[in-house]
């Protein structure tokens, strides 16, 4: 099993699905927690301090998107938000306020389950990398913390956010495109959209740079991708 610091919070309003959802992930090792409200979800976030959420965006009391805002403001917790809203600028809408994937209704139990190790993969391939700090100027990456700092102030980032920029900052002047990224993120032939990368590249900038209309660290090469400014020719 992957590991998942804490249990998995299920925070859906039909018992089920939130009990087909339980019975896959509790076949793999996990443990579980559910919710069938909004304000049972945050409040069984704050006490139990899950290791990843599923989350569904229509339910009783606080809808799903609000939920995300609120624990993004507290943790970086994964977020997979499951739900029947299919439209691409829900997708994207999701992703930009913090989600690190968007899964449709009517799902597959088991890819529900095997994004659920692929995040946590992530997750944990960055928490347990041991390499030198990257800085640039005043940012600064520890992968032994995990922490990014900005002229010594920290900044929070999500799990996905943080893995691109210490992909970006530890090859400084390579243009990766945005495949190599999606390659790089999603490795277990996931179906995902080529637009996520943007939004996570534009949620970064809003986090580190002064202006991000006119950034200064992650640079957009036009027609191949994006880099990290390499200190010589930026």
């Amino acid at each position: 099993m992957t590991l998942c610091n804490g249990p998995i919070l299920i925070v859906e309003d039909d018992p089920n699905t939130s009990t087909l959802i339980a019975t896959y992930l509790l076949r793999e090792g996990f443990s579980i927690l559910a919710a069938f409200d909004g304000e049972q979800a945050l409040e069984k976030a704050r006490e139990h301090q899950p290791g990843f959420v599923i989350l569904d965006i229509m339910l009783p009391k606080i809808d799903g998107w609000e939920i995300c805002r609120q624990l993004r403001e507290v943790s970086d917790v994964p977020i997979l938000i499951l739900s029947a809203r299919e439209e691409e600028m829900d997708r994207v809408f999701g992703l930009s306020i913090g989600a690190d994937d968007y899964v449709v209704k009517p799902f597959s139990p088991r890819e529900l389950v095997e994004r659920v190790k692929a995040i946590l993969r992530r997750t944990n391939t960055g928490i347990s990398e041991k390499k030198r700090r990257l800085s640039h100027g005043g940012l600064v990456v520890d992968p032994e913390r995990y922490t990014v700092t900005l002229d010594n102030i920290p900044v929070k980032l999500t799990t996905s956010e943080y893995k691109l920029l210490h992909t970006f900052m530890s090859s400084p002047g390579r243009v990766f495109s945005r495949n190599e990224l999606l390659a790089r993120f999603y490795e277990h032939g996931e179906t995902v959209m080529e637009r996520v990368i943007d939004v996570h590249i534009g949620n970064l900038r809003q986090k580190i740079e002064e202006n991000p209309s006119k950034p200064h660290y992650i640079l957009t090469v036009r027609g191949f991708g994006y880099r990290f400014a390499d200190g010589e020719n930026d």
